[in-house]
């Protein structure tokens, strides 16, 4: 069974673009998600008090997750998607659409083809659109490091998550690997659905091998920089060489561990109880959960700087018992 999240509209209404005060994704993911969830089960719980079948456990929701998540086929989106009342306040025309897929840790890069097709529809039916502005990929177990760009090009080897964040371990992709996956990215770009594309965490070593093997060449390259976001100059000259944007993001290297995702779904306070918990006889779904990917959605109203909607979907695999 496929399992899709979402957290629907996070911004709560239109909010000025503000590098400062942007969480860490993961951070802003994770409590998105679990904000999402709560609401739409008090939705129901408040329907259930208001036909008088309404239960409370010490102040806790009590309701089923049949009640709040939808199935189709063998999806189940959790919350329930409402696509037909999503969607943007003005046309098209007066929207930059940012995308940013992240492909996750021990997932086989054979799996991306068709995971980069299931996000990008999602995306495209949340919005309401036929078209994204810009796609940026994150690769897994790449992070980029502002004293030595090249850490990852040097050791291409190293099979670990480089800055030990989540509890997940996949290995570095070569760039061959890299380079088939950029191919359907080049398909969905012909077909008119990505406008322009985009990596993240490229040094100029690497960038420069994977040019070498592109038709589409990227337009940006976002990097997450610690220290004071002094970009290496190397990296610098390369990008306005090859006509390259460099952006900065604060986004984890791994988005979404196996761990998190299985204390968002499961039971007790913090759990949307979509999960059984380890007891015999709990209510639930039971297997083995694995997340499979992430992408963030970002629509800004041109000329104005300001992000109308924003949000999230993630899909994992549920290995049922």
């Amino acid at each position: 069974m496929r399992l899709v999240l979402s957290t629907s509209n996070i911004m709560g209404g239109s909010s000025i673009i503000s590098r400062a005060a942007a969480e860490k994704s993961n951070t802003e993911l994770v409590s998105s998600l679990r904000a999402n969830f709560h609401s739409v089960q008090r939705s129901h719980e408040q329907q259930k008090q208001t036909n008088g079948n309404g239960t409370h456990t010490n102040g806790s929701i009590s309701i089923p997750y049949k009640a709040w998540t939808r199935q189709e086929g063998t999806d189940l989106y959790i919350p329930t998607a409402d696509f037909e009342h999503s969607g943007l306040a003005e046309e098209r025309s007066q929207y930059d659409i940012t995308v940013k897929l992240f492909y996750l840790p021990n997932i086989p890069p054979s799996k991306r083809c068709a995971h980069t097709r299931e996000a990008i529809e999602l995306v495209l039916k949340e919005l309401h659109v036929s078209s994204i502005d810009l796609l940026i990929i994150s690769f897994p177990g790449i992070s980029f490091d502002a004293d030595d760009e090249e850490y990852s090009d040097i050791d291409e080897e190293d099979s670990g998550i480089v800055d030990g964040e989540g509890d997940d371990v996949g290995g570095v992709d070569d760039i061959d690997t890299m380079a088939t996956t950029w191919r359907t990215l080049e398909a969905l770009h012909d077909e008119g659905i990505i406008g322009k594309l985009g990596l993240a965490e490229f040094g100029s070593q690497r960038l420069s091998r994977l040019l070498a093997k592109t038709r589409v060449r990227p337009t940006v390259d976002q990097i997450n920089v610690r220290d004071c976001c002094v970009v290496p100059k190397q990296l610098i000259l390369f990008a306005k060489q090859e006509g390259i944007e460099l952006l900065t993001h604060n986004d984890c290297t791994n988005i979404l561990p196996r761990g998190t995702l299985r204390e968002l779904l499961g039971p007790g306070e913090t759990g949307a109880g979509v999960l059984a918990g380890r007891e015999a006889g709990g209510e639930g779904l039971k297997g083995d959960v694995e997340p499979q990917w992430v992408v963030k959605y970002t629509a800004v109203v041109k000329n104005r700087g300001v992000v109308e909607n924003k949000g999230y979907f993630a899909a994992a695999e549920l290995h049922e018992c």
